[in-house]
């Protein structure tokens, strides 16, 4: 009896071990199901090498784009707005030292006129030393203000330079605005002229209309004014000759001869100058004399003879 229970008892505990076993089996199938699970979704991606490239170059785009964009945008905001070309008076004033004036005023012409600019003010003169000096103002395009001023540079030696670029942007559109606003003023005013019934009215605003018509006209003229000094630059330039030497240069430094005849002019020149003091003096002397002469013949003997008596 006992040795049977003893060989049946191990059947139900050999079941359970084995239904432990089969669970256990179970769920490390399952969890490694979904292990694989994930490593696949993990991998899919991966899996294509050319769609991932594809991807980060559209990313990379996208941001530089995003950056170009964000720097145009910053350009935008900070960099300063660049005058209109033909709103700045160009300005320039040069002196050149040359040769021939006469054949350096031939060519600075020829390249002012072969630009499409004309000659303005011109003055010739010349020195003490017989040096011809000419002063001359032209006016030139603005496209070839740098091609010129290069040109009337190259000319000789470049003694001095200066120019000036001035903006007048809000003299222009000042103009402008006012202008518009007159031209209005002044149909406001004709128009109230041709609704006007009485005389008088008609007087009164026929003298406001020419005072508002003679203001539009000196704006007219003034933007006329601009748009030429915007549209020709002007430069003045100065030709001078080359200083020649002179004749006592190569002299020897004076010497004793030299400083005793220097002496013996200035003793001449100075006796010279008694002389005429002396000439000056000379009538003023000859009535003195008289004078005396009068007095010691007459007037001094009447006194001698009141003194004896």
């Amino acid at each position: 009896m006992r040795s049977r229970h003893s060989v049946r008892r191990p059947v139900p505990v050999l079941a359970g071990l084995l239904l432990a076993a089969a669970l256990a089996l179970t769920g490390c199938g399952a969890a490694g199901d979904a292990g694989d699970a994930k490593s696949d979704s993990a991998a899919g991606p991966a899996a294509g090498p050319e769609d991932a490239a594809a991807g980060s170059a559209r990313a990379a785009d996208s941001a530089a784009g995003a950056a170009q964009g964000a720097g145009a945008g910053t350009g935008r905001a900070t960099a300063p707005p660049q005058p209109a070309a033909d709103r700045i008076i160009r300005t320039a004033t040069l002196t050149v030292q040359v040769k021939d004036v006469s054949k350096a005023l031939d060519g600075a012409r020829s390249a002012a006129q072969d630009a499409g600019g004309y000659v303005g003010d011109e003055t010739t003169t010349r020195d003490e030393d017989g040096g011809e000096q000419t002063r001359v103002v032209l006016r030139v395009p603005v496209g070839k203000y740098d091609t010129v001023l290069a040109a009337l540079q190259g000319a000789g030696r470049l003694m001095e330079r200066e120019s000036k670029a001035q903006d007048v942007t809000d003299q222009v559109v000042d103009v402008e605005s006012r202008i518009r606003s007159q031209r209005a003023s002044v149909a406001r005013v004709r128009e109230l002229m041709d609704r006007a019934a009485r005389l008088s009215d008609v007087v009164e605003l026929e003298g406001e209309l020419s005072r508002r018509q003679a203001d539009l006209e000196a704006l007219l003229a003034r933007q006329a004014s601009l748009k030429d000094r915007t549209s020709l630059a002007t430069i003045t330039l100065s030709l001078h000759e080359k200083p020649v030497p002179s004749a006592h240069e190569d002299e020897d430094p004076p010497g004793f001869v030299d400083a005793l005849a220097g002496g013996w002019g200035a003793l001449v020149t100075m006796l010279r100058w008694i002389a005429v003091a002396l000439g000056a003096a000379l009538p003023f002397l000859a009535v003195a004399a008289l004078l005396l002469t009068a007095w010691l013949r007459l007037a001094r003997p009447r006194l001698r003879d009141r003194g004896r008596d």
